[in-house]
């Protein structure tokens, strides 16, 4: 049956996808602190870096990439080296004051669009374990026998749930509840925050594999 690989496919991306890692806390703290527009740009930028992956593993880089440790290696120190970046922005930030969101019309400078959607981006190309689990996603859907329409149904799928994944935490998290939530406790999340993406550099460049 066709549907089978499919619907693995589309289950092993879910359970990646919706787990907490960098990318949902980034697209949480953002949407406490800036608001929903600017965590959906980020969304998105996580989304490009997610379908890049995708499009990596389906055309069989992936596979080279595998075989040659050294690129995987480096991509993997540049990814701890940005998710340190990201823990001491995080980390200095909550050094300072936090500002109240919670006032209608509450001035504050809005977030340049750019910069979160390159952050967005960047985080998962620096990813070495988003190409691990896009290839495990492949060899589950694309079987010696499988239809050519296959591929492309499950990039298509996927795509579909990660922007229903991304952007629901964008949504969920920049209600008006979280926003007064951030406005009490900001400085002590973006020491979490701080705290979590230093774990996760840290991790990414001292694991052997």
């Amino acid at each position: 049956m066709i549907g089978n690989p499919i619907v693995l496919a589309f289950g092993s991306y879910f359970l990646a996808a919706a787990s907490p890692g960098p990318s949902n806390m980034a697209i949480m703290g953002t949407a406490m602190r800036d608001g929903r527009i600017p965590a959906l740009i980020l969304a998105c930028g996580v989304m490009t870096g997610s379908l890049c992956w995708a499009v990596l593993a389906a055309t069989g880089i992936s596979t080279l990439l595998a075989a040659y440790a050294e690129a995987l290696v480096l991509i993997k120190v540049l990814g701890g080296l940005y998710l340190l970046y990201l823990a001491m922005r995080a980390g200095t930030s909550a050094l300072q004051p936090i500002p109240d969101f919670t006032g209608v019309g509450a001035a504050r400078t809005p977030p340049r669009y750019l910069p979160l959607y390159r952050q967005g981006v960047l985080m998962h190309i620096g990813n070495p374990k988003a190409i691990m689990s896009w290839m495990s996603i492949m060899s589950l859907g694309l079987q010696a026998d499988a239809p050519s329409g296959t591929l492309p149904a499950i990039i298509g799928g996927c795509a579909v749930l990660g922007v229903l994944i991304f952007g629901g935490y964008a949504v969920l998290f920049s209600t008006a509840r979280m926003i007064a939530f951030y406005a009490r406790l900001g400085r002590w999340l973006q020491g979490l925050f701080s705290a979590l993406f230093a774990v996760a550099g840290m991790k990414l460049l001292l694991s052997p594999d």
